[in-house]
């Protein structure tokens, strides 16, 4: 599904040259579930940014879903960002005056191939849970209810992978494991699942934990005993749940 090589991207402040990435290869396979780590500058961020089409490499090849995306213009890489790629935020990036329906609906505005929009969008909100808080804006949401809201945004063009950068980054406890139990679901079903996370419980949620440090991958590891969220939730204090779903 995904298969970067000799990866690399240089960055210019000032008159300096920062190596964000320095070669790095890797390859995701379709179905898997993958979790990204690494502190502050590793690089993971800039890593994520670009399977995600959001950025271009300064060097080097990525494939995705058999097909070359390195070296794609602007208008090449919104095609297939928004036709394969479901992408979540730590910080929801929803649109303040918007209901729930219509931040969902958003990713259809801009390809006019998809129909029903607003019956998918419904269906979406419902597959996480939201199903009657379609009219709600953001500002009467929970920090869990917005990144369901988000979640839904991301599947409702039926992507072939799903990126999550931090998605658990501002939820409390209960909340990440409910957020990570519709990541779980979504590997469940087939969907191609990578997450950056700075929490290592949250990436014990994932088959396999890659790291990141100074540009390079230092560790590619396989995690022989995910967690299950659904049942870290059944084992949390109830005085634990600050959000109602």
């Amino acid at each position: 599904m995904i298969k970067v090589e000799n990866l690399q991207k240089t960055y210019q402040m000032g008159d300096v040259l920062v190596r964000a990435l320095k070669g790095v290869s890797i390859e995701v396979k379709k179905g898997e579930f993958v979790a990204i780590m690494g502190p502050s500058g590793s690089g993971k961020s800039t890593f994520m940014n670009i399977i995600g089409c959001l950025d271009q490499p300064t060097d080097g090849s990525y494939i995705l879903d058999s097909q070359e995306v390195a070296g794609m213009d602007d208008d090449e890489l919104a095609a297939v960002r928004n036709r394969k790629i479901g992408f979540v935020f730590q910080t929801f990036n929803l649109i303040p005056r918007r209901p729930a329906l219509r931040q969902v609906m958003l990713p259809m505005l801009y390809d006019s191939s998809y129909t029903n929009s607003e019956e998918r969008a419904r269906a979406a909100l419902e597959r996480v849970g939201l199903g009657e808080r379609i009219d709600h804006k953001p500002n009467e949401l929970s920090g869990g209810q917005q990144q369901r809201v988000a979640i839904a945004r991301a599947l409702v063009t039926d992507p072939v992978i799903v990126l999550g950068d931090e998605p658990t980054g501002n939820l409390d406890t209960r909340t990440s494991e409910e957020i990570m139990a519709i990541f779980q679901a979504l590997h469940c079903e087939g969907k191609t699942v990578v997450i950056v996370t700075h929490e290592e419980d949250i990436a014990k949620h994932a088959q396999r934990v890659i790291h990141f440090r100074d540009g390079h991958i230092i560790s590619d590891e396989k995690v022989e005993h995910p967690l299950n969220a659904i049942a870290v939730l059944a084992s949390l204090p109830v005085e634990e749940e600050n959000e109602h779903f």
